[in-house]
């Protein structure tokens, strides 16, 4: 069954280049109509221009779609509620929502100014927050609602000389489990994707071979999949180079020590037992742990709970 988007409305951030780009064309190609969203500027984030938003509108249309430009700068809840309101203004809904503006400021952790650590935080996990938080009641109100926000390798396993956008990165997957659980009743489904791709974000950083590999054609149908009506829900989605594959995140069984054992020595020895992968969980919330910790703490000590 060929996916369709007719008559859903979506807004991609950053769509003015690489990933968000091809977002905005894919999801316009099947019927969507799109607000493309780019501030315009450096990889940085330094600079502004509504050229790059205006040309992918231009390409939509030109392919007989429907989209609008649009220059807020995520980081500025006002501007992005300027946004939805026009997008409301031009076609009275919001479907989809594709957080995908970012920018890089890289260095070690040593040499990063707090201001560039703040600057890559506020874009990718404040600007995720504001676009969701100025969509939210409007999927609510209509029971219906399909948020992405992208994360990286870089959050979910570290990258040399990222610690701002890693931090940033593993945010939004924090972001995203509670609007899975909260979204719910209301039909607002949330995903994460990891994408792997040659954009501006990533020239320089691996051979023309590699890039040519890692077009961002290849890692948007994952995200046209996320945001489909009959898509997933608490999924991260990592894609590059045509592999798709979910990141999971788990938790060992663990250890229970006696309160006369509860000794750091004692969580040393048990070290091997406690990082032992062998029927880890994927727990679906928070309480799946404290269940856990709970019942083994019962057990041992011949406590009924409940």
């Amino acid at each position: 069954m060929t996916l369709r988007f007719d008559g859903r409305v979506a807004i991609v951030t950053g769509a003015g280049h690489g990933l968000g780009r091809c977002h905005a064309l894919g999801l316009a190609e099947r019927g969507a109509r799109v607000v493309v969203n780019d501030l315009g500027g450096a990889r940085d984030g330094t600079g502004q221009s509504s050229a790059a938003a205006r040309s992918v509108v231009e390409e939509i249309q030109a392919a007989g779609g429907e989209a609008i430009a649009n220059g807020a700068n995520v980081t500025r809840y006002d501007e992005v509620e300027a946004m939805v309101a026009q997008a409301m203004g031009a076609w009275g809904r919001v479907d989809i929502l594709v957080n995908n503006a970012g920018i890089l400021r890289d260095k070690t952790f040593q040499k990063t100014p707090l201001e560039d650590f703040r600057a890559v935080v506020d874009v990718h996990l404040w600007g995720s927050v504001h676009c969701t938080k100025a969509v939210w009641d409007i999927m609510r109100e209509q029971g219906y609602g399909r948020i992405v926000l992208t994360t990286s390798s870089s959050g979910l396993y570290g990258n040399f000389g990222q610690s701002n956008y890693g931090t940033a990165k593993m945010g939004v997957v924090g972001l995203m489990n509670t609007l899975v659980l909260e979204g719910k009743k209301y039909g607002i489904r949330a995903n994460c994707l990891a994408p792997c791709a040659a954009t501006r974000m990533t020239e320089g950083l691996m051979p023309d071979e590699a890039m040519q590999l890692l077009r961002p054609e290849t890692v948007t149908p994952g995200l046209l999949y996320l945001v489909a009506e009959d898509g997933p829900n608490r999924t991260i989605l990592a894609a590059g180079a045509g592999t798709f594959a979910r990141a999971i995140i788990t938790e060992t069984r663990g250890v229970y020590l006696k309160p006369d054992e509860c000794t750091p020595e004692n969580v040393a020895a048990q070290w091997d037992t406690i990082t032992n992968p062998d029927g880890a969980t994927e727990y679906l919330d928070g309480s799946g742990q404290t269940f856990n910790f709970l019942t083994q703490a019962a057990e041992a000590l011949g406590i009924r709970l409940g």
